[in-house]
């Protein structure tokens, strides 16, 4: 007994070594796309500062974001078609053994594409790359350590969560993350659910530590009295129905946009860069991921009107710039349209109630988590993810209000998880039947 037990703690604690250096190299793949796109992303303030912000240079805006997103879908569809988009329902895949992970080919194409559709200026979040980077990493240690398939599965998972870590910097919110959002996939066991923990902290470790990379989001929010929780159930109503529209428009763009590329595949990619590269010097507020706008829109006074006309515009390029076939994520996307619909709905709440103090901040805050959660359908993630980006952690309860809210009224209008429907699409396309659907057929014969 006391050998088994001694080879069980050892094995264990192999398995720990190994997650602990998928968070190591999930964390290194992180910050090194962070770091390659934060200096390549310095090309508008470049092109303004030699030709100005008139025709000239937004012509040019155009044709350089347009050729950059060009060449990373054509890199994606010639090498990599599982690249495109978010990774996270490839993950999914993976770890329910329906999709293969080819990490040989995941990994140099997720981070070269990466760079150049992040870099463009497309409305898109660094959390798809480095989750599937992260997911790929752990695929190439499994293989070279010949792994088990449980055991695979766990460290799979365990770096697709340091991936998620290295983008935010938001290791508890990782580790949530696979437990909430994988909780069907995820071969659950001691040893997993440790190997996910070791992996996010060392990959916060090295991104924020070592490179010192981690995203500054800090925002400082007052506490608002208890009877303004109505007002929180109230936003968190109008979020939810938000997240509903946002996974409908996203699926039926990524349908048009397949059509339209059958035909022409350069098409989507060439029209969605070029209008969003122009964007980028006519309105940047309506480009890129981008967590930094957040900070700017909390720290100045804008009106309403233009808050919710910057939330229309981002509504319809973070959905197209999903579409186009290159790689990026769509969680930073949702953070910033949230912020700027919590903003301006706070701050009309504000007229009507002076006494309630600073309440169109905290409104900005608990939406970031709402959206989230009405979106991916995980609210415990999308609470914990807005504490440890804003560090707000004085309207913690609000904030919960706010995502218990949004994820009742996305279920009661009929949404579903967005990477869930994304990976039923993607079994569609390749033909492949979803194990739950082939039950549900069977019980129904």
């Amino acid at each position: 007994m006391a050998e088994k037990q001694g080879a069980s703690r050892t094995e264990e604690f192999r398995f720990f070594l190994l997650a602990a250096l998928v968070g190591i190299g999930a964390g290194a793949g992180g910050t090194a796309l962070h770091l390659t796109v934060d200096a390549l992303m310095q090309w508008p303030e470049w092109l303004t500062a030699r030709i100005g912000n008139g025709g000239a240079a937004i012509a040019a805006a155009a044709a350089i974001a347009a050729v950059m997103a060009v060449l990373s879908a054509a890199i994606v569809r010639r090498f990599a078609p599982e690249a495109a988009g978010s990774g996270v329902q490839e993950v999914e895949g993976t770890l329910e053994g329906l999709r293969p992970l080819r990490w040989q080919r995941v990994l140099p194409v997720k981070f070269v594409a990466g760079v150049l559709s992040l870099s463009s200026g497309l409305v898109l979040g660094r959390e798809g790359p480095t989750i599937h980077i992260g997911a790929s990493v752990a695929g190439a240690i499994s293989d070279w350590r010949k792994l088990g398939k449980l055991e695979r599965s766990g460290l799979i998972a365990a770096g697709a969560a340091a991936g998620l870590a290295a983008a935010f910097n938001a290791p508890l919110a990782s580790v949530l993350f696979v437990i909430e959002e994988t909780r069907r996939q995820f071969p659950y066991s001691f040893k997993t659910y440790m190997g996910v923990i070791i992996a996010c902290i060392l990959s916060a470790f090295v991104t924020e530590d070592i490179a010192g990379v981690g995203p500054d989001l800090r925002i400082v929010v007052a506490a608002t009295p208890l009877w303004l929780l109505v007002g929180f159930v109230g936003l968190g109503a109008v979020i939810g129905a938000m997240g509903v529209l946002f996974n409908l428009m996203l699926l039926k763009g990524l349908d048009l946009a397949a059509a339209i590329g059958e035909r022409f595949p350069n098409l989507v990619p060439l029209v969605i860069g070029a209008v969003i590269g122009a964007l980028v010097i006519i309105l940047p507020e309506a480009t890129m991921g981008h967590e930094g706008l957040i900070i700017d829109m909390v720290g100045a006074e804008h009106a309403a009107v233009f808050l919710l006309a910057i939330v229309a515009v981002r509504f319809v390029t973070s959905v197209a710039s999903y579409v186009s076939g290159v790689p990026g994520g769509i969680f930073a996307p949702i953070l910033t349209l949230a912020a700027c619909t919590g903003l301006a709905l706070g701050g009309v709440l504000a007229v009507f109630l002076p006494d309630a103090g600073p309440v169109a901040v905290a409104f900005a805050v608990a939406a970031m988590g709402a959206l989230f959660t009405a979106s991916v359908r995980a609210p415990m993630v999308g609470v914990v993810l807005t504490l440890e980006l804003t560090g707000a952690y004085e309207i913690l309860l609000p904030v919960l209000v706010t995502c218990l809210v949004a994820n009742i009224t996305a279920e009661w209008f009929g949404g579903r998880p967005i990477y869930e429907q994304l990976l039923e699409r993607t079994l569609e396309r390749a033909g492949i039947r979803h194990p739950e659907e082939e039950r549900e057929t069977s019980g129904l014969a």
